[in-house]
């Protein structure tokens, strides 16, 4: 049997990884700038996530959500704290893709309504419904293409308006910070009024922090720039710091019933530890408040480099943007420079580090990006 072969795949195979820095096999080092699709939050390898998933694996790894595990309890109740959101209920699961799959059929659930509002140049998965109210067709199959679904321009409050106006919609779905779609971030005015909106027409605001959340934006979810408190958010990537976990956070007026959701592992000792290690290391290194201060030092060095046309974002979750094609600067920066990044489209370059980079680090990304863009 071989891999089913849908990945493009750098010819790296990293086997170590400590705070921002991966080790390949032939002992190379490179300076991590992508986290692993903004997975990473706390470092690689941090102690703290190593020892407490170690314990916990050596008492007990898995059992059914069947019988009580106050862990999860624990993790609630802590998050709940950092967040802001102590009245909000969670539910576990193991993916954003979950997250955003259960924050649909909920909003669908309660209103009894089916149609669901995404926005242009959204990722929200690549399960079912999820992968429907992503704006990009090469990915839905005509199995998902049947979900009812509308497309809006973000940022267009009229547009939404106009949407809602028909009193069919569930659910209005919108990133905190758009990450395929290029770091593109809402106003926090339109925030402000599709809030509004969905309450005048009795739909569902669903934040997808999957990856603009944990801090990321230099605030716990990046939704909290502006004045708003939405009914559901959805979690994932930063949570686990590389263990599979995720999860909603659903606003106390959206009641439950038994069996209404569910999962096989969400929500497991070890995903569990995981969430807790990855909070407590947050918590205790100031890590937000950290991305908040290292991501706008970053944002004033890139501000000086002439041949970036755009840039977006905030915190530690940046899209650079040039007139070219990037390719040959990413190569150029991982095989030269020994320096992950991510990319998005065909002109936009994303940095999604650690949240534990340092001053330092980006520096050395500077001076490393201006180098390979003299060769050009």
């Amino acid at each position: 049997m071989k891999l089913f072969d849908v990945y493009p795949l750098f010819d790296i195979v990293p086997v170590s990884a400590k705070g921002c820095t991966i080790t390949d096999d032939h002992g190379v080092e490179y300076l991590d700038l992508y986290g692993g699709h903004a997975v990473i939050s706390v470092g690689h390898s941090h102690p703290v996530y190593v020892k407490k998933l170690t314990d916990q694996l050596n008492k007990i790894g898995f059992y059914s959500n069947s019988v009580q595990n106050p862990m999860q309890d624990e993790l609630a109740l802590k998050l709940g704290e950092l967040t802001g959101y102590p009245d909000y209920a969670l539910f576990l699961c193991n993916s954003g893709a979950e997250a955003n799959e259960n924050a649909l059929k909920l909003a669908s659930f309660h209103t009894g309504k089916a149609r669901i509002i995404a926005f242009e140049k959204s990722f929200h998965g690549r399960t079912s419904a999820a992968v429907a109210v992503t704006d990009n067709p090469k990915i839905i199959s005509p199995l998902n293409d049947t979900v009812n679904r509308t497309f809006l321009p973000l940022n267009d409050v009229p547009a939404l308006e106009t949407a809602l106006q028909a009193g069919d919609v569930a659910a209005v779905i919108v990133e905190g910070i758009q990450g395929i779609g290029g770091c593109r971030v809402p106003e926090p005015a339109f925030l402000e009024a599709a809030s509004a909106l969905c309450k005048k027409y009795g739909a569902i605001l669903i934040l997808d922090e999957i990856q603009s959340g944990y801090g990321r934006s230099g605030k716990f979810f990046a939704h909290q720039y502006a004045n708003i408190q939405p009914d559901i958010i959805s979690v994932a990537k930063g949570m686990g710091n590389g263990f599979p976990i995720g999860g909603i956070l659903i606003n106390p007026e959206l009641k439950p019933w038994s069996g209404m959701l569910g999962t096989t592992f969400g929500g497991n000792y070890l995903a569990c530890a995981a969430g807790i290690a990855v909070l407590d290391i947050m918590k205790t290194e100031n890590l937000v408040e950290n991305a908040l201060e290292v991501g706008n030092y970053l944002l004033s060095k890139v501000a000086e480099i002439p041949q970036i046309k755009e840039i977006r974002g905030k915190g530690l979750m940046i899209g650079l943007e040039f007139d070219f094609p990037i390719a040959a600067i990413r190569k150029q920066l991982l095989f030269d420079e020994k320096i992950f990044t991510g990319v998005t489209g065909t002109h936009t370059i994303r940095i999604l580090p650690p949240l534990i980079l340092n001053k330092d680090q980006v520096d050395h990304f500077i001076d490393a990006l201006l180098r390979v863009l003299k060769k050009l």
